[in-house]
């Protein structure tokens, strides 16, 4: 029982977490950091269940203020043609645009010109939710603790189409797009050779980020990641929200109206760049019969289960070998508890699983409007970007042989090949 909304913490690890080396030279592991990291969670008593919170974000509360700067990317493969954009975070300013959210702003042509550092500041990159972008709440609030005198840079990778961004191709995003991403972990690879970088995702974002993690493997440029509220098993998040009322006519009903909105306002390009049936897209009702319309199509799955199977996260968890943590609600009614991978969290030393008995979806509001997920989060960011070795945090392959009585079991073999150089497992 959660008695006025103190709610149980719970860890869900290896046998024996990674080790980690302490910039004094002590040895400490992973999830000694993670539980250090993350305090009490007491939540508005008001806001008893996942429902209440998930919910409570409908009364749309300001939120910190974070100044952005956008970059627009020319993707550099041509099987994931398009652009895509970039916002960074930077110091307050006066300036706007109409065509963009609030406080977020185009770099200029000289600015874009000198982009780039030789500094050793930690920096984050950022994943939104399912159709949000870098103006979300939940996303500057897990910003603020960050930046300015926190001492951390970041920036938000917006999926294509969204935050205002208009889709120049028929490659748009889902589940597993993790091509942007990478592309712009190697740009400032390029531009910022001496920051360690970090990953930070939401939802639809989290599974994506995971999906990365894991598809990079041994080559993981980041030093460690963090995914809030993570559906993972796509599928079975799916079929159990169909399988309720609520489920189905609010939280799949809203989801799809949010991207049924967005397709409006894409309508000429999809029309003009993809096989997408518009009209047909524009009179679903549910986030299920949106993924059938749009990413079978665009992707050539036979069903929106096809995708959802191999676009899921849940096997990626196997195959990350950076530090890694993933905060869960497990009253969460949309990335429900059912599709929770627990037992290849516990496989894998370089992974920790935090669950809160309440929280909601990308919420757990305090009492003043406060998230406390925001606090383990930059915890555990600044701890391994300030206290530890980075070194200690290469790459390091899973302890638990992931080759089965010789069977040669592949976590991230895919079903869906996007390129010949794309994943070939």
């Amino acid at each position: 029982m959660d008695w006025f909304g103190q709610a149980e913490i719970e860890f869900t690890h290896a046998r024996y977490p990674r080790a980690v080396r302490e910039k004094d030279g002590t040895l400490t592991n992973l999830l000694n950091i993670v539980e250090q990291a993350t305090p009490p969670c007491n939540l508005n008593p008001l806001l008893f269940n996942g429902h209440l919170q998930t919910m409570w974000t409908a009364t749309r509360p300001q939120g910190p203020k974070v100044y952005y700067k956008r970059k627009i990317f020319e993707a550099d493969h041509e099987r994931y043609r398009g652009t895509f954009a970039v916002d960074f975070v930077v110091p307050p300013h006066e300036l706007e645009d109409p065509t963009l959210w609030r406080r977020t702003v185009y770099f200029t042509d000289e600015e874009l010109q000198t982009l780039g550092s030789d500094d050793s500041k930690p920096m984050v990159v950022l994943l939104h939710g399912l159709s949000g972008g870098s103006h979300e709440i939940y996303l500057r609030h897990a910003l603020e603790p960050l930046i300015g005198e926190g001492g951390w840079e970041a920036c938000v990778v917006n999926f294509r189409g969204c935050a205002r961004h208009k889709i120049t191709s028929g490659v748009l995003y889902n589940a597993r797009a993790t091509w942007d991403l990478r592309q712009t972990v190697a740009w400032l690879q390029e531009k910022f050779p001496n920051r360690p970088l970090f990953g930070l995702g939401f939802s639809l974002g989290a599974n994506m980020l995971t999906n990365y993690c894991g598809e990079e493997g041994p080559k993981c440029p980041l030093k460690g990641a963090v995914v809030c509220s993570n559906p993972f098993n796509l599928e079975v998040a799916s079929k159990m929200l169909q399988s309720s009322i609520i489920g189905r006519e609010v939280y799949l009903r809203v989801m799809g109206s949010s991207l049924k909105d967005l397709a409006r306002v894409h309508k000429d390009q999809l029309e003009k760049y993809s096989n997408v049936d518009v009209e047909s897209l524009l009179d679903v009702t549910y986030l299920n019969e949106f993924d059938r319309q749009l990413q079978c199509p665009t992707w050539g799955y036979p069903t929106e289960y096809a995708y959802y199977r191999d676009a899921s996260s849940t096997d990626a968890v196997l195959s990350i070998q950076i530090p890694f943590l993933a905060i869960h609600s497990t009253d969460d009614p949309i990335a429900i508890k059912e599709a929770i991978p627990f037992e290849e969290f516990q496989q894998n030393p370089n992974t920790i699983l935090v669950t809160t008995s309440l929280g909601g979806h990308l919420c757990w509001f305090e009492f003043g409007g406060s998230r406390w997920f925001t606090r383990p989060v930059a915890n555990f960011l600044n701890h391994l970007a300030f206290n530890t070795d980075l070194e200690s945090l290469k790459p390091e392959p899973p302890t638990t042989p992931l080759g089965y009585a010789g069977h040669n079991y592949v976590p991230m073999r895919r079903k869906l090949v996007i390129g010949p150089d794309d994943l070939a497992y």
